[in-house]
């Protein structure tokens, strides 16, 4: 028999066409990448050209010269002769103090309105709520103004200070308390504290680990408490347990020595974590309801009671529900800060601005607020994207 012609098996490659949905998805991609980088380089050239024409200088060197301007409040030692670039820092120190210390203090508030707000107490719930529903409709900055004009206006001159306790005073200038003198042993007592802290976290995994294999409880809580407390308390004792305060004494129309809460600075604490704290007690209020109630049931069937319940068996899942929408308030704690520049506090955007009255380094300044700003709040997010998969639950 003859062979039968068959056609070739080989198919010729097909050619490319915008109908195929994977080359039209390739190729709108790259055309808007393409935009971007030309919408980029338009701005950034034209920006550079428009520089040099009209002789403005342009980097990051002005940052190694004398800044030439005072800061009212600083973490660290500064002086006008110190550099542009030592104000930066001192300005990224003062709004990492209002948000760390106000982001503890707006969790602590908020927990607690929250839970009152579910609260079988009718004046207590009453007044949660009125709290939640006054304070979260007010804007920030009025409430910033607020605080400062209360601190400032009702309390008496520096030399009629009030005294309520022996070497605190409460003035115009602020409030004015002791601490301890300078010595060495404080130093080794932080020490203690945090290896105290460590010590803590690693045996509450511990003592998780050794319920889930035995069924038997460790008392976490009081060991913590003792390996805090106690690690700095002995070393605080053997360095020979110094007793000699710095207290505050009235020199000319201030203060000198203790340690001065200045009435920027409490009023940006107080406002910003009294607004914040109010839609932390909604978001803590609603991840308790989104709990089932069969949970509080069974805790009670067990014997426990209504706060020890709450403790262990609701808010330990609470907080999955919590985290998430908490961070961003955390985040918006952070960004609010920058509405210190209105009361006069200096932080970061406060003293950037004057960097930029100065030096005309407008882009500089900004990118260098807009940079710092990033780096906190990604600081912030990676922390509490960590805790919140910590805490997950594992699927099996």
């Amino acid at each position: 028999m003859l062979a039968t012609h068959t056609q070739d098996s080989g198919r010729a490659p097909s050619r490319l066409s915008l109908n195929d949905p994977t080359v039209r998805a390739i190729f709108f991609q790259v055309l808007v990448i393409g935009g971007v980088l030309a919408l980029a380089f338009f701005l950034v050239s034209n920006t550079l050209d428009n520089l040099e024409r009209r002789a403005i200088a342009t980097g990051f060197h002005f940052l190694e010269r004398e800044a030439s301007f005072g800061i009212g409040e600083s973490i660290i030692d500064y002086s006008p002769k110190d550099t542009y670039g030592k104000a930066f820092v001192v300005g990224v120190l003062n709004t990492l103090k209002v948000s760390v210390i106000g982001i503890v203090l707006a969790t602590i508030i908020g927990t607690l309105i929250g839970v009152a707000r579910l609260s079988t107490n009718w004046l207590l719930a009453r007044l949660a709520t009125a709290y939640v529903e006054v304070i979260r409709n007010i804007p920030p900055l009025l409430q910033l103004f607020v605080w400062y004009q209360v601190i400032t206006e009702s309390m008496p001159p520096v030399r009629q200070a009030l005294n309520p306790l022996p070497g605190v005073f409460l003035s115009q200038r602020g409030i004015t308390v002791p601490v301890p003198a300078s010595d060495p042993v404080w130093t080794w007592v932080f020490v203690a504290f945090l290896l105290g802290f460590i010590a803590s976290v690693i045996m509450g995994k511990w003592a998780r680990i050794r319920q889930a294999a035995t069924g038997q409880p460790f008392p976490v809580l009081g060991m913590s408490l003792v390996l805090i407390l106690g690690l700095p308390l002995i070393a605080y004792v053997a360095g020979g347990a110094p007793s000699v305060m710095d207290v505050p004494q009235l020199q000319g129309f201030n203060f000198r020595g203790g340690l001065v809460l200045s009435p920027e600075f409490a009023a940006i604490l107080f406002g910003l974590s009294i607004y914040t704290a109010a839609f932390i007690a909604e978001i803590v209020r609603g991840g308790i309801l989104a709990v089932s109630h069969g949970q509080s049931e069974a805790a009670a069937a067990l014997g426990l009671k209504r706060g020890l319940a709450l403790r262990l068996v609701i808010l330990p899942q609470a907080l999955r529900v919590i985290v998430p929408p908490t961070t961003s308030q955390f985040l918006n704690l952070t960004k609010n800060s920058s509405l210190a520049l209105a009361i006069g506090y200096p932080d970061l955007v406060s003293i950037l601005n004057t960097t930029i009255n100065q030096t005309g380094q407008a882009i500089e300044g900004v990118a260098m607020i807009m940079g710092s700003y990033l780096a906190i709040s990604l600081s912030i997010s990676l922390f509490m994207n960590w805790y919140n998969k910590r805490i997950a639950l594992v699927e099996r």
